[in-house]
């Protein structure tokens, strides 16, 4: 009995990624490690945030012994805010990171951000959404110019490509199989042009009546 291999899933996911402000100076630095670790930096800007501006973002944290000092350390100056995407952005975004607590992640992960970059627990360098809700929040909260929107996945994505691109593509690869040209790249590219379904179709022999 043949085994069937599942599809492949086909999903992007964004996060929201913050350098503090106490290490901003750190930037070009940071920004390598994120794109060597596979992620897109979508959009980025530099800004400074008001003490009620941090509490409307840190809601979640709200009531916690901590909040106030907080708030007040996340608007003493300008930090860097991004949004990054790749495959499970989320979870590799936390993973880079590291665990909040320092002590925790300097003796446990030491070649993480926050054992790199992190002082103590307020000052642990960079924050990252700690769920999909939070994601689109602070995304939103952070670039509200931006529209988030949502990235076809599983099933979606297939019935996309076989509805729009399959057909096409496997008339393409069989002319391509006959034809066994020398570079098949720039031929199939060249093909598809050549064949695209979308291309509007000019209308010839129109007779237009004069009024």
């Amino acid at each position: 009995m043949q085994t069937l291999m599942p599809l492949p899933q086909i999903y992007v996911e964004r996060t929201l990624a913050i350098i503090k402000p106490d290490i901003i100076h750190k930037e070009d630095e940071i920004e390598d490690i994120i794109l060597r670790s596979g992620f897109t930096i979508v959009q980025k800007r530099k800004l400074q945030l008001s003490p009620e501006q941090c509490s409307n973002f840190y809601v979640e944290q709200y009531g916690k012994m901590f909040f106030p000092n907080l708030t007040a350390y996340m608007s003493s100056g300008p930090l860097i805010a991004m949004i990054l995407a790749r495959h499970r952005a989320i979870s590799y975004w936390k993973e880079l990171l590291g665990p909040p607590n320092i002590a925790v992640v300097k003796e446990n992960y030491p070649d993480s951000l926050r054992a790199i970059y992190g002082t103590d627990d307020l000052r642990n360098g960079l924050h990252g959404s700690s769920s999909f809700a939070s994601a689109e929040r602070e995304i939103r909260f952070m670039f509200p110019e931006v529209v988030i929107e949502p990235i076809p996945a599983g099933q979606a994505a297939r019935d996309y490509l076989t509805r729009y691109v399959t057909p096409t593509l496997l008339k393409g690869l069989t002319a391509l199989c006959k034809r066994k040209p020398a570079d098949p790249f720039t031929w199939l590219a060249d093909w598809l042009i050549e064949h695209n379904p979308n291309t509007p179709r000019l209308r010839h022999n129109v007779t237009v009546e004069e009024p």
